[in-house]
C-alpha cells in the first residue's frame, strides 16, 4: 500500500485525538439515543395500571353480589316475619292451613340459611378482594412515583448528553479545521470503511490487526507522518 507523506509531523497525533473525539461522540449519540427511546415508555406502570383496574372492577362486582343476597335475605326474612306472624297468630285454626303455614315458614327459613352463607361467603371474599385491591393500589403508586423520578432522571440525563455532544462537536469541528485537508480525507475514508481509521502501534505491531510492521513504515509512523498498516490499511500512530 503506497506511503503517504505530509509535512505536518503532527498530523497522525491530530488524526488519533479526532478519532478519540469520534469515539466519545458515537457513545454519546448511543446514550442519548437509548435515554430519548425510554422517554415516555411506561409499560411496567401500565401493566399495574391494568391489573388494579381488574382487581378493581372484580370488587366492584363482588359489592354488587353482595348487596344482591343482602337483598335476597331480606326478602326471605320479611316473608317469614309474615308467614309466623299467621302462624302463631291465632287468626288461622284450620289445621291443614296451620301445616302448610309450618312448611313455609321451615321451607323459608331453609333457604334463608343459604342466602346467610352465600352471603358471608360474597362478604369473605369482598374482604379479600378489599386487600388485593390495596396492596396493588400501593403498587401503583408506588411505581408511579418511581416512574416520575426515572423520567426526570432521564430528561437531566439528555439534557446533560446533549451539552456533552455539543462540546465534543465545536471541539471536533476545531480540530479538524488544523489537519492537513488530504490526510482528514484520508481519515474520513478509512473510518466510513473500518470505524476505525487510526491504530496505535506498540512494540513494532499494530494493535488493529497484530501483524509486524516493516522497519520503513515504523520510521515514518514514528515522525508522526501518515502511513497506513500495509496489512489493514488503518492510519498508523506511535504515542
Amino acid at each position: 500500500m503506497p506511503v503517504i507523506e505530509y509535512s505536518d509531523m503532527a498530523i497522525t497525533r491530530q488524526l488519533y485525538q479526532l478519532q478519540e473525539i469520534d469515539q466519545l461522540i458515537e457513545q454519546e449519540e448511543q446514550a442519548l439515543t437509548a435515554r430519548t427511546g425510554q422517554l415516555g415508555k411506561r409499560l411496567a406502570l401500565d401493566v399495574a395500571k391494568d391489573r388494579l383496574a381488574a382487581a378493581q372492577e372484580q370488587l366492584k362486582e363482588l359489592g354488587h353480589r353482595r348487596r344482591d343476597a343482602e337483598g335476597e335475605l331480606d326478602d326471605i326474612l320479611s316473608k317469614i316475619t309474615g308467614a309466623e306472624k299467621q302462624l302463631y297468630g291465632g287468626k288461622v285454626t284450620n289445621p291443614k292451613e296451620l301445616s302448610n303455614l309450618q312448611h313455609e315458614v321451615n321451607t323459608l327459613k331453609t333457604h334463608s340459611d343459604q342466602l346467610e352463607t352465600r352471603a358471608l361467603e360474597i362478604i369473605d371474599k369482598l374482604e379479600d378482594q378489599e386487600k388485593i385491591v390495596g396492596a396493588q393500589s400501593s403498587e401503583y403508586r408506588k411505581l408511579e412515583e418511581e416512574w416520575h423520578i426515572q423520567q426526570k432522571q432521564l430528561k437531566d440525563e439528555i439534557t446533560q448528553l446533549n451539552t456533552s455532544l455539543g462540546e465534543l462537536k465545536q471541539k471536533r469541528q476545531e480540530l479538524t479545521g488544523q489537519i492537513d485537508a488530504t490526510a482528514l480525507t484520508l481519515y474520513e475514508k478509512i473510518r466510513q470503511q473500518k470505524k476505525q481509521a487510526v491504530a496505535k502501534v506498540e512494540q513494532g505491531i499494530c494493535r488493529a490487526c497484530r501483524i509486524s510492521l516493516s522497519a520503513s513504515a515504523l520510521q515514518k509512523a514514528r515522525s508522526g507522518q501518515p502511513v497506513q498498516c500495509g496489512s489493514c490499511g488503518r492510519i498508523l500512530f506511535i504515542s
